[in-house]
């Protein structure tokens, strides 16, 4: 069952993700020509940031595929973390951009040309339009957790939305005031977004490399309620961590009393840990404790002896 919402989440990421593409797409080839004609760094900005947004898209459909592959030879797993991949490119691509848009803000601060607000401010009215559209799509149906890949994808979208809704207020000032610097200092504060992003992102597909346990799992917690299982005599080696998006997997030694139904108990616990942490991968190797021994006798000289 586990398996088959995976499954189903990755072809609802797909359609998702192909819609949004071809829509960035069609408004990034307008939006370079207007940044042209325009002589705007915001917009030019913001074009840029839409190619990346294009190719994380492509990126994020191209993992998507891999991942929905069965398991096998020595993928025991699957390619499921190909889409943690393509988040952590997109991670890395948001902070070269900010990067490279910080170093031209600063320029263009120093000696800023001439920028046509009223071009600049109709093209972003648009751009909030389909980048607010895309988002949308890309969000999915509310309380709906988006998978990494998708997560990286919709970052560069969002960040985009707030470049643009940035780019419209500076193309006001420039229009009301005359003041050109508008354009650079909107700049720096969508590299500011994306160097943002890009945290969030590389962090948490870092946490899924680094086998970390997944945001709202405490081992401790875990291996408290099953340590306090009636029967159970000791929790160890309690491993959680991440396979891909949505696939979180638990691996522990369970020690039982002797005497114990082991397989009912392991049974009890692999239920209780679906009902209480929604885990469903969960490999547990469960023994008996040792039984007491007596102790042993060996004879000395005809009398035997102890050796405890």
């Amino acid at each position: 069952m586990a398996h088959d919402h995976v499954h189903a989440t990755r072809a609802a990421d797909g359609r998702a993700l192909t819609f949004a593409l071809v829509l960035i797409l069609a408004f990034m080839v307008a939006e370079v020509v207007a940044g042209v004609l325009a002589s705007s760094l915001a917009l030019l900005s913001d074009s840029a940031h839409m190619l990346t947004d294009a190719a994380a898209l492509g990126l994020s459909l191209a993992a998507a595929h891999l991942a929905a592959r069965p398991a096998r030879g020595a993928m025991t797993y699957g390619l499921g973390r190909a889409e943690i991949l393509s988040a952590q490119a997109n991670g890395v691509t948001l902070l070269i951009l900010a990067l490279l848009i910080v170093f031209e803000a600063i320029r263009r601060l120093v000696s800023p040309p001439e920028v046509h607000g009223t071009l600049v401010l109709v093209v972003a009215l648009v751009g909030i339009v389909v980048n607010l559209f895309a988002a949308r799509i890309l969000a999915g149906r509310p309380g709906e957790t988006r998978t990494l890949n998708v997560e990286g994808s919709y970052r560069h979208i969002l960040t985009d939305l707030y470049g643009f809704i940035a780019t419209a207020l500076a193309a006001v000032v420039i229009m009301a005031t005359g003041f050109d610097r508008a354009d650079a200092i909107a700049s720096l504060l969508v590299a500011a977004l994306m160097l943002h992003a890009a945290y969030g992102l590389l962090m948490a597909s870092g946490r899924v490399f680094m086998e970390a346990a997944p945001a709202g799992l405490d081992p401790e917690q875990i291996g408290r309620l099953l340590a306090a299982y009636p029967g159970v005599v000791e929790v160890h080696d309690l491993h959680v961590w991440e396979v891909t998006s949505g696939f979180p997997a638990l691996s522990a030694h369970v020690v039982v009393r002797a005497g114990s139904d082991c397989h009912e108990l392991r049974r009890a616990l692999q239920r209780l840990l679906e009902d209480r942490f929604d885990l469903h991968h969960t490999t547990l190797q469960v023994d008996h404790e040792a039984a007491s021994q007596p102790p042993l006798q060996i004879e000395v000289a005809g009398q035997p002896e102890d050796r405890r």
